[in-house]
C-alpha cells in the first residue's frame, strides 16, 4: 500500500532531520541524527493509519491517555463517546483513549520550508470532531528544527464564546540506538506521582517523586505525574548519546511509559493529567486569548 506523502525537515546546523506526515494526523515518524533513528518505530506508520497503533511522535487530542467512562460533562449537559465513531478509540477495557485525531487527514499545511512546518485544524468546521468534543476552535502546530532541537508549539484558539478544555498531549517514543536498553539512564525532575486504579485512572492520591536518575535495567514504567514546572527537563541517555525533552511551558503533567520487551521509552508532555476531561482541574483556552504550549526535543 502506498504511504502518504511526508515532509522532511533539516537542521541547518547539524545532520538532524525530522519527518512528518501531515495527512496522517501530523505524526512525526522519524527523528534521525546522521541517519541514525532516535524514535521508536513500533509497528510502523501503516499500523497507525489502519488501527491507531502509536509510533514516533503522535499528537493525542483533545485528551491524552484514557477517560474513566464514555461520557463527560459539558456546561450542564453530557457528551457520549462511542468507540469506532467520530475518531474515538477504546483501550482493552473499552475506555476512550488518546482522543480523536489518530491519523486524522484534515490538517491544512500553511507554511513549509527547509526547517519549519506549520499546520492548522479547524474543529469548528468538522461535525465529526465536534460530536466528540463540542468546542469550536482552531489548533495550530508550529514545528521547527534548529540547533539540534525539534520544537513543537501548539496554539489553541477558541472561535466562539465557549472556552476550550486543554487536556491534550504528545506521545514521543525514544530510543538510544546501539546501546542495550538496560544501560539507558532515565532522569526526571522532582514531580508528583499519581497512583492509578486497575483501569489506569488516577485515584486522586499523590506522592512526591524524585528527582530520579537511574539505569533502566529491566524496570518498566506506565506512570503519570503532575507538578511539572515550566522548563523542566527529562533525559534519556546511553553511550555517547543524550536526548533531552524540555517541557518549555503549557505542560504541567507527564506520563512515562517504558514497557517490557520493547527498546523504547515514552516521555509524554501533557496539558493535564489522565482523565482530567472528566475529573476537572484542567486549564482552558478562553475566547480572545490563545493558549500556547511548547515542548522541545534536544539531541546532544
Amino acid at each position: 500500500m502506498a504511504q502518504p506523502p511526508s515532509v522532511v525537515l533539516t537542521d541547518p546546523a547539524s545532520a538532524l532531520t525530522a519527518t512528518f506526515v501531515p495527512s496522517a494526523g501530523m505524526i512525526c515518524t522519524s527523528l534521525a541524527d546522521g541517519g541514525v533513528e532516535l524514535l521508536g518505530q513500533r509497528r510502523g506508520l501503516q499500523a497507525y493509519l489502519d488501527n491507531g497503533k502509536t509510533m514516533g511522535i503522535p499528537i493525542l487530542y483533545p485528551w491524552a491517555n484514557r477517560l474513566s467512562t464514555n461520557t463527560y460533562d459539558v456546561g450542564g449537559g453530557a457528551v457520549t463517546l462511542t468507540p469506532g465513531v467520530g475518531g474515538v478509540r477504546a483501550d482493552e477495557r473499552g475506555l476512550p483513549i488518546h482522543g480523536v485525531l489518530s491519523a486524522y487527514p484534515g490538517w491544512l499545511v500553511t507554511e513549509q520550508s527547509g526547517n519549519r512546518l506549520t499546520a492548522d485544524l479547524d474543529f469548528g468546521g468538522q461535525p465529526r470532531l465536534l460530536a466528540s468534543f463540542p468546542f469550536p476552535h482552531i489548533v495550530t502546530l508550529d514545528i521547527t528544527l534548529a540547533d539540534r532541537a525539534l520544537t513543537v508549539r501548539t496554539t489553541v484558539i477558541a472561535t466562539t464564546v465557549a472556552s476550550v478544555p486543554l487536556c491534550f498531549g504528545f506521545h514521543p517514543y525514544f530510543r538510544i540506538p546501539e546501546v542495550p536498553r538496560a544501560q539507558w539512564t532515565l532522569q526526571t525532575p522532582p514531580l508528583r506521582h499519581l497512583p492509578v486504579d486497575d483501569s489506569g485512572i488516577p485515584t486522586g492520591a499523590a506522592e512526591q517523586w524524585g528527582p530520579f536518575s537511574e539505569a533502566l535495567g529491566d524496570t518498566t514504567f506506565d506512570d503519570g505525574f503532575d507538578g511539572v514546572e515550566a522548563g523542566a527537563v527529562f533525559t534519556l541517555s546511553g553511550g555517547d548519546r543524550r536526548i533531552e525533552i524540555v517541557f518549555d511551558h503549557g505542560y504541567p503533567a507527564a506520563q512515562i511509559f517504558a514497557p517490557g520487551g520493547e527498546d523504547l521509552v515514552a516521555i509524554e508532555p501533557m496539558a493535564a493529567p489522565t482523565n482530567a476531561l472528566r475529573a476537572g482541574g484542567y486549564r482552558s483556552a478562553v475566547p480572545g486569548r490563545p493558549a500556547v504550549s511548547t515542548f522541545t526535543v534536544r539531541v546532544r
